[in-house]
């Protein structure tokens, strides 16, 4: 093969820039097996997220998220990113995409990015509400995006509980047995109990969260909330760093990612709030 030859086979490889693209993934979970990409067979989000894209593409697509859901988890702002040759504008992303997604799942933004950029580990903090719907009669609407207690919650008794998480601690109580991260100490910035009509809303936002532990604090935080534990056990169970006497872990299904915090610099798209059905909720963020 002559020289001229082996410049003309590479030139189509030379012409495939490729570029990086950030976006905003919301999905109601009750459907699948988490975010994570699952064996054959089993549903996951991150599958069909990436289907999706692949269609929009027209080459495999695999995606990065800021932090893995469980199943039955929520979200209403996963933060993504992929990789691409493909040359499509914001706009075919997103209504490509959305054509070729299930109903429960839905780019709301995306836009390109420096290749510097990493969903993941580019992330300075998450935040997360638990959603308690708090009444003795059963709802039938929301059923699996909602946690129902209808013992009465007293939310006072619960934020002054709250207080006591707040900053940095060992929180090896409110992670699960399971849990693979390296280290149990994390740090909450916020942790606000917001009431709206007969919804209860744990708001937290943290640098980052351990296994569980969003629902294991919604556990805690309801037991005193309806008067079966005293409003100082919240800081007890964190101070004797022992699951066992951590309490019950609340259901996954009132429980949204709900934002995801990066530096400045990446200039990412803003959105309000979520849930949807919660979105005139004020941002208590610190």
């Amino acid at each position: 093969m002559t020289e001229f030859d082996l410049a003309t086979a590479a030139a189509p490889e030379a012409a495939a820039v490729v570029s990086r693209v950030a976006a905003c993934v919301e999905y109601k979970g009750t459907a699948y097996r988490g975010w994570q990409r699952q064996q054959s067979g089993v549903p996951s989000v991150q599958e069909a997220v990436e289907k999706a894209l692949g269609c929009v593409a027209n080459h495999p697509v695999q995606v990065f998220c800021a932090g893995r859901t469980d199943a039955g988890v929520h979200a209403s702002c996963q933060v993504i990113h992929f990789d691409s040759d493909a040359h499509r504008s914001p706009r075919n992303w997103i209504h490509g995409a959305n054509a070729n997604l299930p109903a429960d799942i839905s780019l709301s933004w995306v836009t390109p990015i420096g290749l510097d950029f990493h969903a993941r580990f580019s992330a300075v903090a998450r935040r997360y509400r638990y959603v308690i719907y708090n009444d003795p009669i059963r709802p039938a609407h929301l059923a699996h995006e909602v946690t129902w207690n209808y013992r009465p919650l007293d939310i006072q008794r619960m934020r002054v509980a709250a207080r006591a998480l707040v900053g940095t601690h060992d929180f090896t109580s409110y992670r699960a047995v399971g849990c693979q991260a390296k280290s149990p100490i994390k740090t909450i910035h916020h942790l606000e109990l917001l009431e709206f009509g007969r919804f209860i809303v744990l708001d937290i936002r943290a640098n980052a969260f351990l296994h569980h532990m969003v629902r294991n604090i919604a556990g805690v935080l309801m037991q005193i909330g309806c008067g079966e534990q005293p409003v100082e056990w919240a800081q007890q169970v964190l101070e004797v760093r022992d699951r066992a006497q951590g309490g019950l872990t609340a259901p996954a299904y009132g429980l949204y990612l709900v934002d995801v915090t990066y530096p400045e610099t990446f200039a990412l798209p803003e959105r309000y709030l979520g849930p949807h059905f919660l979105s005139a909720l004020p941002d208590v963020a610190n």
